[in-house]
């Protein structure tokens, strides 16, 4: 048995199919109704969607390695999208990432002006903490060796001052276009534990390497690229309070039975346009 879905083009639709909604697509995790937000079905449809409807993905935010680095460090960690590049790039057009040598008075003093986000005037959290983690990041950037795998740029990484393994693992995917490491925030997070890819005891600061091998297991079952699907979940979870709230109501259910129906099944038209 398979379940359909149409992806609507001008000139006329294209089908794509999937595996029903329970045949068990890995250990513990089901493929799901495919209109059924946020089952493994469901994300399959929205990756290929959107590579028909869409640009192809373009992680890179830097032009150079340190530029990524101060990208990503001056993002995540509860500091909205918007404000994390608008930091990064003041940095930028101050000259701060440039190669030359780095203060940190100088980037501090930068961080504490206010932004300019969207007209309003905003102030960067954290300016001692993210100046002193770039100062120490920027030189290493600079100077850090070629790398070819994205497994590989995360863990030399790993050693620089204030990276953790996800923020590593989100610049190796940006800089390398890498498939091989997972960018485990809270978006990913809650989705793996709806749909039963991580056990609720396992937690990204003591098990990351086994969550992101089960989402890497994930991708690779879907047949589809981890970077896209990593993409794809944390921009609809990013641009949807109602998704994420359903997510969350969904987490606080106790029991087998809600671990395992998908959140009020939320329906989603599987009709998107060229």
């Amino acid at each position: 048995m398979i379940q359909t879905a149409a992806i609507l083009t001008r000139t006329g639709s294209i089908q794509v199919e999937l595996p029903s909604a329970n045949v068990e697509l890995m250990e513990g995790v089901r493929w799901g109704s495919v209109d059924a937000f946020p089952t493994p079905a469901y994300w399959a449809y929205q990756v290929v969607a959107r590579r028909l409807v869409g640009k192809p993905a373009g992680y890179r935010l830097g032009r150079t390695l340190a530029e990524e680095v101060a990208a990503c460090l001056l993002g995540g960690h509860g500091i909205p999208a918007t404000v994390g590049l608008a930091a990064y790039d003041r940095m930028r057009e101050r000259g701060a990432l440039s190669g030359g040598a780095v203060c940190e008075a100088d980037l501090e003093a930068l961080l504490k002006e206010p932004l300019n986000v969207n007209g309003r005037s905003i102030r960067y959290r954290f300016a001692a903490q993210k100046a002193r983690y770039l100062a120490a990041a920027l030189p290493l950037a600079h100077a850090a060796p070629k790398f070819e795998a994205g497994r590989q740029l995360r863990d030399w990484l790993l050693a620089v001052p204030g990276i953790g393994h996800k923020t590593a693992s989100w610049i190796a995917r940006n800089w390398l276009d890498a498939d091989d490491v997972a960018i485990l925030d809270i978006h990913i997070m809650r989705v793996g534990q709806t749909i039963g890819l991580f056990p609720k005891n396992l937690t990204v600061e003591r098990h990351y390497a086994e969550l992101e091998d089960r989402f890497l297991r994930l991708s690779t079952s879907l047949d589809v690229r981890a970077s896209e699907l990593d993409a794809v979940i944390w921009w609809e979870m990013a641009s949807s309070p109602l998704t994420v709230r359903h997510l969350i109501d969904h987490l606080r259910c106790d029991g087998e039975e809600g671990r395992q129906r998908s959140p009020k099944h939320v329906q989603t038209e599987l009709a998107l346009s060229l």
